[in-house]
């Protein structure tokens, strides 16, 4: 287990605070892809969520919002920067001089934002509440199951859509477009959607996570239990489990069909 933080620990370069969460990875990924195109390093700290650390003054001074991920560049005076939309674009606007993760062209700047707005306001509250109803409510709320699953659907069909002629989101280029969306595509899974009936979005999934940058940064600051990959496995490791999945996955069919969902998209 690491050393609880307290505070900062570096005095130069990029310091990332995070935790191995679908909006953690974002920043973890994008640090790793750019020490390993540039050479940039940089150093973190576990800020576990489970011990509420991120509402502790010293971090919320740097993160008002209490949520991670925050980064501090150090050499910018100790410049703080939240959310995960705004750490991808200050990273690759300050420390990707040679473009190999955002863009240059105006329009394809734009569609990069867009994508991240998108899975800002979107994707990610979104596939959030289907983590919450399917997994972690107290109670079984069923309108809330079929409610938040079924949109996630919806928004994992636009992806999946949008990548039937395209290998990456914008430009046929890797960015931070994808990563954006990455991290949500990862769990899906565990969310309670079956990724393979999404297979444009399946091949995505499967060529950003060979890249070896990326595999790094999800391993910040530990890799988690969540990940397609890991999930696929544990049912196979695992009887025990692999019958509560089965039986979460009644239960969410029984919601959708409780109040008559069907599948569209867009």
């Amino acid at each position: 287990m690491s050393e609880r933080p307290t505070g900062l620990k570096a005095t130069k370069g990029i310091e990332l605070l995070t935790f191995g969460t679908p909006n953690g990875v974002k920043a973890s990924i994008i640090l790793e892809e750019l020490k390993e195109a540039y050479g940039k390093e940089y150093t973190y700290q576990e800020i576990n969520i489970m011990q509420n650390i991120q509402k502790e003054e010293w971090f919320t001074k740097l993160g008002p919002n209490g949520r991670i991920p925050v980064i501090v560049d150090h050499d910018q005076g100790g410049f703080a920067v939240q959310e995960g939309l705004a750490i991808l674009t200050y990273l690759t606007r300050h420390y990707d001089p040679d473009h190999k993760f955002s863009f240059t062209d105006p329009l394809d700047v734009s569609r990069a934002e867009q994508w991240i707005a998108w899975q800002h306001g979107g994707l990610g509250p979104i596939q959030g509440q289907a983590n919450h109803f399917n997994r972690f409510a107290k109670e079984r709320i069923q309108y809330g199951m079929q409610r938040y699953t079924g949109e996630t659907e919806r928004l994992v069909g636009i992806l999946d859509n949008h990548l039937k002629d395209k290998e990456y989101l914008v430009g046929d280029k890797y960015s931070i477009a994808d990563i954006a969306s990455f991290g949500w595509v990862n769990i899906l899974r565990f969310s309670g959607v079956d990724l393979d009936r999404f297979p444009n979005l399946l091949k995505w999934w499967e060529r950003i996570s060979a890249r070896p940058a990326v595999q790094k940064g999800l391993a910040i600051p530990q890799k988690g239990s969540f990940g397609n990959d890991t999930y696929l496995q544990r049912l196979k490791d695992d009887e025990e489990f692999a019958q509560q999945e089965k039986e979460l996955k009644e239960q969410i069919d029984a919601a959708k069909e409780k109040y008559g969902y069907k599948y569209s998209s867009p």
